[in-house]
């Protein structure tokens, strides 16, 4: 009989997998996790309970802080980021206080469990004429296009205009829909995470790289596969996340900025509304945030910049 499953490595006795399943399903229907998220977290709660089983632990309410902390003292070990380390840990989390609420286990272990501090980092921020210059450029390249490159040219034009216009994230961006973009009103309907829906303003100039791309772009590329995406890929089907970043890198090094993501045309623009004078809950509802601290760190990037006019201007510095 196999013991492995399809990654080779040992499978989990039936009640672990039964016990991973139902929290995958718990995740979908309960929390309202992306995909992404999901696999993520049922990846962790996976390798814990390998590591568990590898250790002597006969089901779930054998694990105790002493086996938890000793599986990320190996994840440590292993060389893995801080980052992951912190993910791992809060994946430890979610999973054993839905065991503990779900009569699976008498009590959470994980109450106690401390994970890595990952020191908040923000991703590179375009000074306000860097973000001109690169969505000039966007621009400039879609309307010097040839046949063959117009339409690639026009779908990272509106995705860089959306990206900063908007402040919507790429996982946000590659789900818009034909139909959720209003050109005339200049608004943007997308869904968030946490499955949460918003409506976005975006300005003139995002509105024409939507009307060029929809009169231009899309209808050359799309396929019976487009169904109703904004954003279609060279074989018709729905643009991915990693296509856009690469066109946005590949954009800032044609612009001549400093290499920027997706997310940080995102930053960006947080940053410029703050800068022009608009109050932290607008720009909240703008980039969907739940919580206003996530947005309080956008004041960190203009209180850095502040320090350097300080520094460079007044006599006292």
């Amino acid at each position: 009989m196999d013991h492995t499953d399809l990654s080779g490595l040992p499978r989990l006795p039936a009640d672990l997998a039964d016990a991973v399943h139902r929290f995958g399903v718990h995740l979908d229907a309960q929390r309202g996790h992306s995909a992404h998220t999901r696999r993520a977290y049922v990846a962790d709660v996976t390798d814990l309970l390998r590591f568990a089983v590898r250790h002597g632990c006969a089901g779930l309410a054998a694990i105790d802080l002493t086996v938890l902390r000793g599986w990320l003292a190996a994840q440590s070990e292993r060389g893995l980021a801080r980052s992951t380390l912190a993910r791992r840990g809060a994946s430890a989390r979610a999973f054993l206080r839905w065991a503990h609420r779900a009569g699976l286990v008498p009590t959470d272990p994980s109450t106690r469990l401390a994970s890595p501090k990952v020191p908040r980092t923000l991703p590179t921020v375009l000074a306000v004429d860097e973000a001109a210059r690169l969505l000039d450029t966007a621009r400039a390249a879609a309307e010097a296009a040839d046949e063959a490159t117009g339409p690639s040219a026009l779908r990272t034009w509106v995705a860089a205009e959306l990206l900063y216009g908007a402040g919507i994230r790429v996982g946000e961006l590659v789900s818009v829909d034909v139909d959720d973009v209003d050109p005339r009103e200049r608004l943007v309907r997308v869904l968030g995470k946490g499955g949460k829906e918003r409506v976005v303003p975006f300005g003139i100039p995002a509105a024409r790289a939507v009307e060029a791309w929809l009169s231009a772009g899309r209808p050359a590329l799309v396929t019976g596969a487009s169904g109703s995406a904004l954003l279609v890929g060279e074989r018709g089907g729905r643009w991915g996340q990693r296509q856009v970043r690469e066109a946005v890198h590949r954009l800032a090094a044609l612009a001549g900025v400093e290499d920027v993501a997706p997310h940080g045309l995102r930053h960006s623009a947080a940053t410029h509304l703050l800068q022009g004078g608009s109050d932290l809950r607008a720009v909240q509802e703008v980039l969907g945030h739940a919580n206003l601290a996530t947005t309080q760190r956008y004041t960190h990037v203009d209180a850095a910049r502040l320090q350097r006019v300080y520094a460079q201007a007044f006599p006292r510095a």
